[in-house]
């Protein structure tokens, strides 16, 4: 009874979404081996696959439960395992004023950028999720966020798609910046990590500035990766404030979120085997693959495309903003 009424609904949609990700998969492999690395990653490849696919075929009611599945439980279950990979260890080597500075900076950046989107005439929830994308860690920051605001899929889809986009631009054009302002290893460490989106692409950004640069440059995006939790328990302590719930804090805020926190407390502490970490790593990337591949595959493009200069607009807009207070945050610290 269990498997006809809960299981069996979703497999169509799993196996499609599962296809979808799978090609996602293929076509960065590919990428790696005819370019040399991954300058897209494979979640972005999944949800423009996914659209492709429901944009020409279309998509048949009985994949909706599945697909649905996917683009909810899946991320929610991806976004608790990422809370394993993070450990607050590398904090502490940091320095107090270097950490201090990235929260500042993730607050004000997230502060403004909403509003930059607000004013150009994007919804709530999509300015929200640009400005989260930007401030934080990117995709997995709109992934992480998106159902903590119950956010669209149009939504979620078209932010990470152009937030992705802009991402990569960005680091083609960093290096040159390292190479015109004459930047140090450190210094361009710094920045780097302030203001690139994605862990990989800091990785990306720095490697020609050498070792130390790719060193500070992780450290300080780790830490301002480290600032999703907290973002997105406030997002769900003041969600739950405007819908006027009277609910125990335990309801109001989602169960991935306490999920993520205590997996990340568990890292920290060194309660989870190291043997587990990887494995761990690699089911919660593809997870979230799996999960942006529905997301791509629940999307109505005329309604991404409809937004699509608005959006390419106010991230631009908040990533020159997210520039400006990292150089700020290097004349402070002295390492300008």
């Amino acid at each position: 009874m269990f498997f006809k009424t809960r299981i069996k609904p979703i497999l169509p949609g799993l196996a499609v979404t599962l296809a979808v990700a799978l090609a996602a998969k293929l076509v960065e492999h590919a990428e790696r081996v005819l370019l040399g690395r991954g300058w897209v990653e494979s979640l972005v490849f999944a949800i423009l696959i996914g659209v492709v696919v429901r944009s020409v075929f279309g998509l048949a009611p009985r994949f909706f439960a599945g697909v649905r599945f996917c683009g909810k439980t899946v991320l929610e279950i991806a976004i608790v395992l990422l809370g394993g990979s993070i450990s607050a260890q590398a904090i502490g080597s940091a320095g107090g004023g270097l950490i201090a500075a990235i929260i500042a900076v993730v607050c004000v950046s997230l502060f403004v950028s909403y509003h930059i989107g607000r004013a150009l005439g994007l919804t709530e929830h999509l300015s929200m999720l640009v400005a989260c994308g930007n401030s934080i860690c990117g995709n997995s920051a709109i992934a992480a966020t998106a159902p903590v605001i119950d956010a669209r899929s149009d939504d979620v889809a078209a932010s990470i798609s152009f937030t992705a986009v802009l991402g990569v631009l960005f680091v083609f054009i960093l290096p040159m910046l390292h190479a015109g302002l004459g930047l140090s290893a450190t210094q361009y460490g710094i920045f780097s990590g302030l203001t690139v989106y994605a862990v990989p692409q800091v990785l990306a950004a720095t490697a020609p500035a050498g070792a130390l640069a790719v060193q500070v440059g992780t450290l300080v995006k780790l830490i301002r990766v480290l600032m999703l939790g907290p973002v997105i328990f406030a997002l769900a302590l003041i969600g739950g404030r405007a819908r006027e719930t009277k609910l125990p804090i335990a309801q109001v805020v989602p169960w991935f979120i306490i999920g993520f926190i205590v997996m990340m407390a568990a890292q920290s502490f060194g309660l989870l085997p190291e043997f587990a970490l990887g494995g761990m790593k690699t089911v919660s990337s593809f997870l979230t693959i799996l999960a942006m591949a529905a997301l791509g595959l629940s999307v109505d493009i005329r309604n991404v495309m409809h937004v699509g200069g608005r959006v390419v607009v106010a991230a631009l807009m908040s990533l020159i903003v997210l520039c400006m207070l990292s150089g700020l945050v290097l004349v402070i610290l002295g390492q300008a």
